[in-house]
Formats: C-alpha cells, structure tokens, sequence
C-alpha cells in the first residue's frame, strides 16, 4: 500500500498536496522604493508598499499597491499568501500616484483602474486585470483613495476622500467612467482616533451584507502608528452612514503598528478576508508592508477584524471543500 501512495505522489503531486498551505505569516509582501520630490512630502524618503486594493477573477487575485510614486504594478496570487510581481499597468507623468482601485465591469468585461495622481482622481481601463491600464481622464479633483462600488441593482457609486479636510464622498454613477448627479458627504474626522495628529478619515471600501452597508475606512495620520481602521453602516449607499461604537476595530497594539487602508475579498469558501497594510514600526514615516487578516460579521452584524503579525495563522481556503481551524 505503501508503495501505491508513493508512486501516486510521483505521478500526481497536486492530487495529494493540499492545494495551499494550511498556515500563513505576516507579512505577506514586503517591498520598498525611494522617493523624493512629491507634492506632499517634497524631501526623500523610504516608501513601503502600501494602500493594496485586492480582486478575484478567473482563479487568481490580482493586487494592486501604492508602488514607487509614478506608477502601479500588478501583483499576482492563487491564496493570497504567496504573491509574484507581475507586469507595471500603469504610469504618468505625474508624482503623487497613490491608492489605486481596480474594478472589473461584466457589462462590457473590461477592468477600471481608479487612481490618485498629485491630488486628482482619474480612471483608466484595460481588457486584463493585468494589462496595460490607458488613462481615461480625470474624474474628481482635490480627491483621493477611490473605491468603486456596484450594488446588486447595478447601480455604480464612487466613494474617495475628498482634502484637505479629509472627509468621505459619494459620487453616484452612471456607468464606470460617467458621473450622475452631486457628491455626497458621507463621514468627516470627528472621534479621538480620527483626529489624532492630523484630521483624517480615508481609503473607503464598501461590503454590503444582509441589506446594511458597510463603509469601512481609515482614521488618523496615515504615517504614525495610530493609524487605524473603523466602519461606518447605512441602508442606503448614499446614507446616511452611522459611525460603529465600536471603532476603531483594527487598531495598534501587540507589536501591530498602523493598520489601515483595507480592502475585503473572499477566499475560495466564501470567507472574507481583509488585504491593508502595517507600518514596520512605531517610526514615523511609510515604511509599511501588505498584510492579510480575517474579518467577520457576528450574529448582530457587527464587524470585526483582526491585525497579527510574525505568527502563524490559519491560511485562506484555496477551495470550497478544504477544511480549515476557525
């Protein structure tokens, strides 16, 4: 029998080999690039990656980070643990390039790339989720962190931080690449978290579950520690939106420093993870690196979530059937 299950092994390795790996670590992705002369920060300094917006599509999920400044690559998974860097997608001649979203349209099957260049929010589109993104133009000024949203009526809605006064919009759509109507203001910086150093609420990101929204988003200055990520709900995608009592649920503490920027995908059997990043220390400053992190609805609706770092954790599940420690 014995020698049955080794020659299986040799002839078919996948078919005995756990489709990923049962535990993960974070870190997940580290990289960092040298920046100098930006509209915000015009001295040099160390830039770890950061801001990731995260889809799933055709088997495979496509992350999309704050890169060198200039431009966006692509970076390519099948569990969300282990990521190769793909292709860059998109450049300009712009500095200040942060926060991109990547959004995939089944109506005309294309993907929109949502990016902040020097204060302004445009849009680019490509056929691929890792092709080259051409630039459609500006959308929004004096904007960042865009997040595009589509409802179950396949209605679109345009949520970013507006600046200087960093408070959240919503920008209904009539389609990808069209504006419909007036913004609308959804939160401003207002509870102790939010407001520490620097007023900040920012990089929205909308999950919608049994009916309520959730509008999740990060509070504070993005280069300290204390940065951190809360939710606020509504029935409505254009609210009004109620901040959680709870807040902030991601937070600083136990060697975590500065969790924030989050974007939610499901694994393979339907769990919801959050993709965002930490800063490496309690230094000022953006040395930051991608991280991976359940988040979960309890029986009442509540959202929670968890940072962990340098600890194994039970990994995403790579398919429906795979078992996995709660």
């Amino acid at each position: 029998m014995m020698k049955v299950l080794v020659m299986l092994a040799l002839l078919f390795p996948a078919a005995v080999h756990a489709e990923c790996d049962a535990t993960y670590s974070n870190p997940v992705l580290v990289e960092t690039h040298a920046i100098s002369n930006t509209k915000f920060a015009p001295h040099a300094f160390e830039l770890g990656i950061g801001d990731p917006a995260v889809i799933y599509h055709g088997g495979r999920y496509y992350l999309y980070p704050t890169g060198d400044n200039r431009s966006y690559d692509v970076y390519e998974s099948k569990d969300l643990v282990h990521w190769t860097k793909g292709p860059k997608v998109f450049k300009s001649e712009e500095h200040s390039v942060w926060a991109p979203d990547v959004f995939f349209n089944e109506d005309d099957g294309l993907f929109y790339l949502y990016y902040t260049a020097n204060g302004r929010i445009g849009v680019a589109s490509a056929d691929r989720p890792d092709g080259d993104f051409k630039d459609l133009g500006i959308l929004v000024s004096n904007a960042i962190d865009a997040h595009m949203f589509r409802d179950d009526d396949g209605s679109y809605f345009l949520y970013y931080a507006r600046y200087p006064r960093f408070a959240i919009f919503v920008q209904p759509m009539e389609s990808p690449v069209k504006k419909k109507g007036q913004p609308v203001r959804l939160i401003t910086p207002s509870e102790d978290w939010e407001t520490d150093s620097v007023p900040v609420t920012e990089a929205p990101w909308v999950i919608k579950h049994r009916g309520v929204y959730y509008l999740l988003y990060s509070g504070g200055s993005a280069d300290t520690e204390d940065y951190a990520i809360g939710y606020a709900t509504a029935t409505d995608p254009l609210g009004p939106y109620t901040k959680n009592g709870g807040n902030p649920i991601v937070h600083k503490g136990n060697g975590i420093f500065g969790p924030g920027h989050v974007s939610v995908v499901q694994d393979r059997a339907g769990k919801l993870w959050m993709v965002y990043h930490q800063q490496k220390d309690d230094t000022r400053g953006w040395d930051r690196m991608i991280c991976i992190d359940p988040i979960w609805f309890d029986g009442d609706g509540v959202l929670h979530g968890k940072a962990t770092r340098a600890t194994l954790e039970p990994a995403p599940r790579c398919s429906s059937a795979q078992t996995q420690a709660p």
